[in-house]
């Protein structure tokens, strides 16, 4: 890791420990959001400090009672200009909490309105370890050590450094069925997306990023604990379902929801976590480091997707275009 990253993620520990961190609050927008919902899972997981996510607006226009002194809110924006993260930001620092502010631009304005800045590379040929995923993982598992001290959260750390290998492995693993995915499933209007856990968020992040604001396809995330409590009403013969099998104690979630849709559907993609290759990663660590290894095989399935349907990633009808 870049000495610069080394600082920047050592003096926002620093602070958290400092602070006490009486709860923590995540912050941001969309996909965004969706990454750092990770780490409230992890957290919620690990420690009985309180969490919370929040999408940026409803942060500043629901006032939560327990922001102040002593809370910890973690924002980020991939652009850095968000404007509704950009005031969470402000507005958290003014009631005396830790402001963290996650972005690829050290001098954007969240990350100028945040006490500290985490940095991350993109798309400029460095190592993982220094882009959004390592960063973002150095981060939150730093905190973790610093305020619950685990030997785990250290060999977390440490192989940190296997995240190259496993997403360049694991990329390669998956690349023919996500292109034979995107081949089959070219004319669907609607796909719909399941998961449970930390991976729920890996579901959430495709369906609202991927599907609807990338690719145009209309689309749902299900949490796999909640299909049978409404949502498999609209299971049937031609109805797609793209589900992530995670890896870690709400599998059997998922493989319940599995079983009846494959039951009554026959458009059922499954994405099993379990089969794909964590080497260098210690038994006991795979659930921390499964949702990110599973985001970058889903963005392969949407890469799929816009070859087949000749929709590219990139094209917008409103984002970025007007006022909204």
């Amino acid at each position: 890791m870049k000495s610069e990253h080394v600082n920047q993620i050592a003096a926002a520990v620093k602070a958290v420990k400092a602070a006490g961190a009486k709860n923590f609050y995540f912050v941001a927008c969309g996909g965004s959001m969706a990454s750092l919902a990770t780490a409230d899972y992890f957290l919620s997981r690990e420690t009985s400090i309180p969490t919370r996510v929040y999408t940026s607006n409803e942060f500043v226009h629901t006032n939560p009672l327990g922001l102040g002194e002593g809370s910890v809110v973690i924002l980020r924006s991939h652009s850095g200009t968000t404007p509704e993260t950009v005031e969470s930001a402000k507005f958290a620092r003014e009631k005396g909490a830790v402001t963290i502010a996650i972005s690829m631009e050290v001098d954007s304005p969240l990350c100028q309105a945040a006490e500290y800045t985490v940095h991350y590379n993109y798309k400029d040929g460095s190592d993982v370890i220094d882009g959004e995923v390592g960063m973002y993982y150095s981060l939150i598992f730093g905190i973790l050590n610093a305020i619950s001290p685990n030997e785990k959260y250290e060999r977390v750390l440490q192989q940190l450094n296997n995240l190259e290998h496993l997403f360049e492995t694991n990329k390669k693993l998956t690349y023919d069925r996500a292109f034979e995915f995107g081949s089959e499933y070219k004319r669907e209007k609607l796909i719909y997306t399941m998961g449970s856990g930390a991976y729920y968020h890996q579901a959430y992040s495709f369906t609202s990023c991927l599907l609807m604001e990338m690719l145009w396809i209309h689309s749902n995330a299900i949490h796999a604990g909640e299909y049978f409590h409404g949502p498999f009403e609209a299971t049937d013969y031609d109805v797609p379902f793209l589900i992530i099998k995670g890896e870690g104690p709400t599998r059997p979630l998922d493989e319940r929801a599995i079983q009846f849709a494959q039951k009554f559907s026959k458009r059922v993609e499954v994405v099993d976590v379990a089969e794909l290759d964590f080497t260098g990663i210690d038994e006991d660590l795979k659930e921390y480091f499964g949702p990110a290894v599973a985001g970058v095989v889903l963005r392969q399935y949407a890469d799929g997707l816009a070859e087949h349907t000749g929709h590219p990633l990139s094209v917008r009808r409103y984002m970025w275009k007007m006022d909204y």
